[in-house]
């Protein structure tokens, strides 16, 4: 089969001279003493690295659990990444459309109008510990084991600012018990700026309690904001850290929470094969879309993976990836994801992508 990127050298090779001789014009990044930029509103998405969950990277575990008792794992449960490549030249652009199965954008679709680089990459390494500390619900949750809810910043001049701590763990909102975080936004939500709500915290093996008067969301009026960022994290003889640097989103989510429980239980999900995969975890183990499936796809079966995990809904565009016979299961739960990986390694039908 040829790739796209073979069809779109032939289709425009009569234009390649054109683009040659001016070549050096266009892939200058501005114009020559001047502040006036070249570059063209448009991104390129690409396969990016995959790593391995139950590895390492530079000596250090990517998924590190510290518990009474812990087991090795087998095969591999590698999470895949979309590479993305801005401020590129017209020249640059249509190098890349041309000679790599890259995927052309418009440059809001990566970096909205409204944000800028910087307040992006801060989103993306949100989301991404966001993904973290759900996936480590998920896995407790699937495992049966308690957690708690820690403080994990307060917002500089936010309602909570002075008044709840860092490290603080949050026991209860307004009288009722919580354990995750999504049960305390949830009860925030129903409540509108200026309205006051009483946290139940423990702070150095003490309980106590705090009222804060809500503050207002910036980026959604009338939206009621508590300021504070939190995590969910296992009871005290359980400790979860994940160790990777300079890749945000929250599309490892999944994969973070195979990981986990691989390594708290005792039977090997993966039975001993190279299983990769991708998809956004919730903290009830619903596992949610993503974006440049077909780039992670590619990905995956580049690295060697015998298996891959995709998210039900992106199984359409899924399916017409090329893929070659790395066969591409359905999964829409968390429990769908360990069946689906114990019925591969026992040479079981699996539900695919269609």
């Amino acid at each position: 089969m040829n790739s796209p990127a073979s069809r779109r050298v032939r289709t425009i090779a009569w234009g390649a001279i054109p683009v040659v001789l001016t070549g050096a014009l266009v892939s200058l990044d501005h114009i020559p003493g001047t502040d006036v930029s070249l570059t063209v509103p448009y991104a390129a998405e690409g396969p990016g690295p995959t790593v391995d969950t139950l590895g390492e990277v530079d000596g250090t575990e990517v998924v590190d659990v510290k518990a009474p008792k812990t087991y090795d794992t087998d095969g591999h449960l590698n999470m895949t990444t979309v590479s993305v490549r801005t401020n590129m030249t017209l020249a640059q652009a249509l190098g890349r459309w041309m000679m790599t199965d890259d995927t052309i954008v418009p440059i809001d679709t990566v970096i909205p109008q409204n944000m800028s680089d910087k307040e992006v990459e801060e989103s993306n390494k949100q989301a991404f510990t966001q993904s973290e500390s759900a996936a480590t619900v998920a896995a407790m949750d699937y495992l049966h084991l308690p957690v708690k809810i820690t403080i994990a910043e307060v917002l500089d001049e936010g309602a909570a600012q002075g008044t709840l701590k860092k490290d603080d763990v949050i026991t209860a909102v307004e009288g009722k018990d919580v354990s995750e975080p999504g049960e305390v936004q949830d009860i925030i939500k129903k409540k509108s700026p200026g309205d006051k709500v009483t946290l139940t915290v423990k702070r150095g093996g003490t309980k106590q309690e705090e009222e804060i008067e809500l503050g207002e969301n910036p980026h959604q009026k009338g939206q009621a904001m508590l300021g504070i960022a939190m995590l969910s994290v296992p009871q005290d003889d359980i400790k979860v850290k994940y160790n990777l640097q300079d890749i945000g989103g929250p599309s490892a989510g999944m994969m973070f929470t195979l990981a986990v429980i691989d390594k708290l239980n005792e039977e090997d999900l993966t039975g001993g094969k190279f299983v990769a995969g991708t998809g956004t975890i919730q903290e009830d183990g619903q596992v949610g879309p993503i974006g440049g499936i077909q780039h992670k796809i590619a990905a995956a079966h580049e690295a060697g993976a015998e298996l891959f995990l995709a998210p039900k809904d992106n199984c359409s565009e899924a399916a017409a990836s090329d893929h070659g016979d790395m066969p591409i299961a359905e999964v829409s739960t968390l429990d769908e994801a360990v069946s689906t990986m114990k019925d591969f390694a026992d040479g079981k039908d699996i539900k695919t992508c269609q």
